[in-house]
Parts: C-alpha cells; sequence; structure tokens
C-alpha cells in the first residue's frame, strides 16, 4: 500500500506547523498508518510532501500513482509567514480534483472548522466533490480504521474522536520518522502537544475561539511526552516547541472540570522539563507558546514558580504568548475572555520579573507575547483607545514584550462570533489600519530597541531568503525575530550577528565577528558610521593584514575604533 502525506500547513491557537515547524497532526497521521500496517503485516510505503513542494512539481507523480492521500492543513489564526505558504480550499480543489487513484482524505482544522482565509472574513467550506473522506473527528484514526478496512470508505467513521490521550501514545512514536523527509530537515522545530481542549470550556470560552470545542483538557502523562521527544530525537530532531495547548501553566493543573482556571501544578512541569532534558541531552531549542494570563494573575506564587522551572530547562529567546485580547473590560465581558487588562499587566510583570536576563543567543530567557484580536462584540473607537493605553503602560514602566501580535478576527462556524459575523470588523476596518500602524511605529521599533540593543550579538541565525542583496534569516524558536543581513550569504547555513538597527518588526545585523577583507560593500555600509562612501574606501584598500591595520585605514579614527567590537581580519 503507498500512502502519501501532503502537509498544506495547519495554524491553529494552539498548534503551528507552517515551516520550519512540523506539526502532531502530520506526526500523528504517520504514525498511524505504520502501526496499523505494522499490525496487519501490510507492506506500506509512506512519503510525506508539503504544499510547497507540490506547488514546484516535486510529488504529484507519486500522488497519482498513490493508494491513499491524507492532506493535512487549515489556518484559524492565519498570519504572514516566511518559510511557507498554507494550502487555500481553492488550491486544493484545483491541485486535486482530478487526482482518481487514491482515496483522498481532508484532516486538521480544515476538516473540523473549514479554511481560514484572513482576518475579518469566515471561513471558506471544505471543496466539494474533492476527497472521499473529511476527517471532523481525529484524522489519526480515521487513517488507522481506513487501513485495517483496506481503504474501503464505507466502513470508517469520519468523526471518530480519541477516547483518551493514550490513543495516539504509539502514534506519535511511530511517527517520528516522518520528519526526515521534511525539506527543511534537520533544521525543523517539532511542535508538540501535552494536552488538548480548553479549561474554560466550563463556562463557554472565549466567544471567537474553536480551543472551547476541544472539551475540557485531556492531559498527556509526561512519559507519552518524553517518550515522543526522544524518538523525535533519535531520528535527528534539536529543536521543539510546546505549541499544541492553550496554556502550558495549567499542564496537569488541579480543578479541571470544576474551575475556570484550575490551579497549576508545578511538580508536573517540572517532571516534564527534566525527562526532555534527560533524553535530548543536545537538544538546540527548548521553547513553548500559550499561557493564559488569568491563571498567572490568580496563581502568582505557582506560576512564579513554573516560570522559574521553564528558565532552567529551557534555551533562551522563550516567549509566553498571552490572550490578552483586549484592554476594554466591556470587550472582555461580551466575549467572556480570559482576563481584565489589570490581570494581564500583573502577568507581563510576573513574566519580566522571571525572565528579562539575556540569555546565551543573544535575547532575553523568557519575555511575554500579547496577542489582541479585533471585530469582537462590544468593540468601539474607544477600545482601540484603551488598547492602545494598555500597550503605552507596558512601555513607560520599562516592561518588556517580545512580540505584540494585532489580528482581525476569524469567524468560523462552531464559535459564538458566527451569529455577529464581521459587520464589527467591517465598520472599523479604518480604525484598525490606523491602530496597527501607530503600534508599530510608536511602541514596537521602541520594544525592539530595549529587547535587542544595538551591538547584542544573536547566536545561530538560520539564513532562510534572498531579497534583493539583502539576506533575511531567523533564529529557529518560538516567534523569531526576522534578521536582515544586508549582503548575499549563504542560505541553510548558521551566522552569529551584531545587531546595527531596526525596522518595525524586524531588525538589520551585521555577521559578528566580521571578516572585513571578504564581506560584501552592502554589510561594509551597514556598520555603524560607514555609509557608501567609507565602503567604497574599504573594498580598495582591502586586504589588510591586521585589525590595528584596518582602524587606521579611516579618514575618522573614531568611526575605526567604533568598529573594533565588530569586525576581524582573515
Amino acid at each position: 500500500m503507498n500512502v502519501i502525506i501532503l502537509d498544506g500547513y495547519v495554524d491553529e491557537p494552539t498548534c503551528l506547523g507552517v515551516p520550519p515547524y512540523i506539526s502532531p497532526y502530520v506526526r500523528y497521521a504517520a504514525g498511524a498508518a505504520l502501526k496499523t500496517a505494522k499490525e496487519l503485516c501490510l507492506d506500506l510505503k509512506l512519503l510525506y510532501f508539503t504544499i510547497d513542494q507540490l506547488r514546484s512539481g516535486v510529488g504529484f507523480k507519486e500522488i497519482i500513482k498513490a493508494d491513499l492521500l491524507v492532506v493535512i492543513c487549515g489556518t484559524a489564526v492565519p498570519g504572514k509567514y516566511l518559510g511557507g505558504t498554507p494550502a487555500s480550499s481553492s488550491e486544493l480543489a484545483r491541485l486535486l480534483s482530478g487526482v482518481e487513484r487514491p482515496v483522498k482524505v481532508l484532516g486538521g482544522p480544515a476538516a473540523k472548522f473549514g479554511f481560514g482565509t484572513e482576518g475579518g472574513r469566515r471561513a471558506a467550506a471544505v471543496p466539494e466533490g474533492v476527497f472521499d473522506i473529511v476527517a471532523t473527528g481525529d484524522v489519526e484514526l480515521v487513517i488507522s480504521q481506513l487501513i485495517a478496512e483496506r481503504l474501503c470508505v464505507e466502513r470508517v467513521a469520519p468523526e471518530e474522536h480519541r477516547e483518551s490521550v493514550s490513543q495516539i501514545r504509539n502514534f506519535a512514536i511511530y511517527g517520528a520518522e516522518i520528519v526526515r523527509q521534511h525539506p527543511n530537515f534537520p533544521h525543523i522545530i517539532a511542535e508538540l502537544e501535552t494536552y488538548r481542549g480548553c479549561a474554560r470550556s466550563l463556562v463557554g470560552g472565549c466567544s471567537f475561539c474553536v480551543e472551547p470545542n476541544k472539551g475540557l483538557p485531556d492531559f498527556r502523562p509526561v512519559e507519552d511526552v518524553v517518550d515522543e521527544v526522544a524518538a523525535l530525537y533519535k531520528v535527528g530532531v534539536r529543536h521543539f516547541r510546546f505549541g499544541s495547548q492553550p496554556c502550558l501553566f495549567s499542564y496537569m493543573a488541579e480543578g479541571v472540570g470544576e474551575l475556570e482556571f484550575p490551579k497549576p501544578n508545578s511538580e508536573a512541569l517540572e517532571r516534564l522539563y527534566r525527562g526532555i532534558r534527560a533524553v535530548a541531552p543536545k537538544l538546540r531549542t527548548l521553547h513553548m507558546d500559550n499561557a493564559n494570563p488569568g491563571t498567572l494573575a490568580a496563581y502568582p506564587e505557582e506560576c512564579r514558580r513554573i516560570a522559574k522551572i521553564i528558565v532552567k530547562y529551557h534555551t533562551a529567546g522563550d516567549v509566553v504568548a498571552l490572550g490578552v485580547e483586549s484592554a476594554d473590560p466591556e470587550v472582555v465581558r461580551r466575549n467572556n475572555l480570559k482576563a481584565m487588562p489589570e490581570d494581564c499587566m500583573k502577568a507581563i510583570e510576573l513574566l519580566n520579573e522571571v525572565g528579562a536576563r539575556r540569555g546565551e543567543n543573544g535575547l532575553p530567557e523568557l519575555l511575554p507575547g500579547v496577542n489582541f484580536v479585533f471585530g469582537l462584540l462590544g468593540e468601539t473607537k474607544k477600545t482601540y483607545e484603551l488598547n492602545y493605553e494598555f500597550l503605552r503602560e507596558v512601555l513607560e514602566r520599562g516592561l518588556l514584550l517580545r512580540r505584540i501580535n494585532l489580528r482581525q478576527v476569524m469567524i468560523f462556524p462552531t464559535t459564538r462570533m458566527a451569529k455577529v459575523g464581521d459587520r464589527i470588523m467591517r465598520r472599523h476596518k479604518r480604525l484598525f489600519r490606523s491602530f496597527k500602524r501607530r503600534v508599530r511605529e510608536e511602541i514596537d521599533r521602541e520594544m525592539l530597541k530595549r529587547v535587542v540593543p544595538r551591538g547584542v550579538v544573536l547566536r545561530d541565525v538560520l539564513t532562510e531568503m534572498h531579497e534583493g542583496k539583502t539576506t533575511f534569516g531567523r533564529q529557529l524558536g518560538t516567534y523569531p525575530l526576522l534578521v536582515g543581513i544586508p549582503g548575499v550569504y549563504e542560505l541553510r547555513r548558521f551566522l552569529d550577528v551584531k545587531v546595527v538597527d531596526y525596522g518595525f518588526r524586524s531588525i538589520t545585523a551585521v555577521p559578528f565577528p566580521l571578516d572585513v577583507n571578504t564581506a560584501p560593500k552592502e554589510t561594509l555600509m551597514a556598520l555603524p558610521g560607514v555609509g557608501e562612501r567609507r565602503a567604497a574606501a574599504i573594498e580598495r584598500k582591502r586586504p589588510f593584514k591586521s585589525v590595528e591595520d584596518f582602524v587606521s585605514a579611516f579618514d575618522d579614527k573614531a568611526v575605526g575604533e567604533k568598529l573594533r567590537e565588530y569586525v576581524k581580519v582573515l
């Protein structure tokens, strides 16, 4: 049996699977196919392709000859991506409508909630007549059934859901090997799931969010997550993120099903982090994603202990993404959001207290990020003013934010916002654009200067693409900073870089230490105090025999002296 998994990428509130990330969805799907085939003594060949590979013509010949095609995709919180572009409903219809041979299965958020397109719009429907099965349940269970039934579609229940997390333990371990086929391997980040579900589904959850549809949290045992990491580490993965849960601080929390904010369990998180470090001793990234600001405000001492545990075991540059959503108390009440603005501010303070010191990779150890959503019930012009005042207060108090995410609400039919639709967002389109521009100009840039001051060295920036004579790269990790490096440098290599300037949400940096005898003119021009005229003079006078020789070559010796810390001579 020939099985192909096509990764159309996912982006949910609790899961990211756009390169360099690889989501649990595709790994569980691969594991389900491999484990079931082994149990049935089937000879199974499993291939993995991304939608970007298919766009470039890679994989299509294999797909038309396959027995089973599994497409995983869906964006519930669409954004802008450097590593890839998620598949759309219309694109899949165009690519797959004429493909007859394989049984075609759609899984992931798109199968459950529809295709997210962009903020402020309703989700697009699944294209009709393209897929034989739309797995509205758990796609890994559907795949297991389908293979066991020898691809007889009529015998499979598309709505099949896990009864408990124990069902995915072996799928997660078996599916680890699929990562070797990812075009970015070994430079990929494995997204890890510690639990699925939302504790606040007890009270209905946020009005716009799809997570409450998953029910109350069902926690994976520590040993299951650790064993999955061990399997991924064995096949070569060195970068990991706890991303597939709405609040990592609530892992194994006490009082789930009874309390809107269950009590955090620091001992469980200590075992989790310590266990991962034991099985993956040379990992290069261990980051996290989401946390509920209401939980941090309700249990400050427990969450302070957890933050210290994270800093003890993780790698620097980590981000706690806080779902602030709105600083307008009326919007918070009308949409049943997680926390009032004063509680969100307490969460930001706590994380700065524990994590603001600079780590080995040049970034602070653990900083908060904040997410705002616009177009919600009760939103007025005053909402925008309150949101700006909140961010301005963070800045004026000297607190650090690693990321400020501003997005328009995405409308899904399974949420309470479905009754409202996009009418609020359409009414406030100009307000949103003006607010976003103001935050980028007056908050983001100043915050970047504080998080990564000029002269800071960022370690292990992976070069990813060229745009003109600029090379763009990022550190592998959660919400990585976009780094523009003047000059054309080899892609898919790691560079240490030194910060020299700022965009609104990106930085400019030069390789460190910079070999001035071989550096491109564009890089030389970016050095402090150099510019085009002095860069041309440096090119004429090369090669230099020493740093002292380089410094003495400047018409202004003060400029040359300042550059000692940037350069080397080979």
